[in-house]
């Protein structure tokens, strides 16, 4: 038999493989299991009960802003003002625990989709904060049409932020409490 026949036979045994004997290198690292969350309270953590708030914000600043373009009400583009700092500082708030949790459990650190939800949330923070700095610059003139698109861009990149946290929580249950409690 030639060498060609060889290496075709062992690809044809590796892909006929039985899912079962495949092992995955990162699963066998001792700490990939550990997913318990180190900023908690009563057990709930930390980070999926603050960014509730920067996800509502966020969508509350498009929504002031369409109001404001539809009824020229100068308390729209104000009430945008504040819901964009407030996006803002609490998802710097959200993103310092999540980072945190990132960091020190090492189920969590050990999984790329950790890593790419916390690129992704970078990303949105710094889209969270033009969007703030821009109106502190002057709030009624900042909405149309600048303003308007940076909430719109805030708020499809919060969802594909928000895709990659949920992926965390359904696929791999990061956060979830096995046991529960009563």
């Amino acid at each position: 038999m030639t060498d060609t026949a060889h290496e075709n036979i062992a690809e044809r045994e590796l892909v006929e493989a039985n899912p079962e004997d495949l092992v995955d290198p990162v699963e066998q690292q001792p700490d990939f299991h550990r997913l318990e969350s180190r900023i908690a309270l009563a057990g709930h953590p930390i980070h999926a009960m603050l960014v509730a708030f920067p996800i509502a914000l966020t969508t509350c600043v498009l929504g002031a802003d369409i109001f404001y373009w539809w009824t020229g009400d100068l308390f729209w583009a104000r009430a945008g003002l504040w819901a964009a700092g407030m996006a803002f500082l609490f998802g710097v708030l959200a993103g310092g625990a999540g980072t945190v949790e990132l960091l020190s459990v090492p189920g969590i650190r050990q999984r790329a989709a950790s890593w790419t939800h916390f690129i992704i949330a970078v990303m949105l923070l710094s889209i969270l904060g033009m969007n703030w700095g821009y109106r502190l610059l002057g709030y009624e003139e900042a909405v149309l049409p600048f303003g308007i698109m940076f909430s719109a861009f805030a708020v499809a990149f919060t969802g594909f932020t928000g895709w990659h946290g949920g992926k965390l929580v359904f696929e791999y249950q990061i956060g979830v409490s096995s046991t529960g409690s009563s």
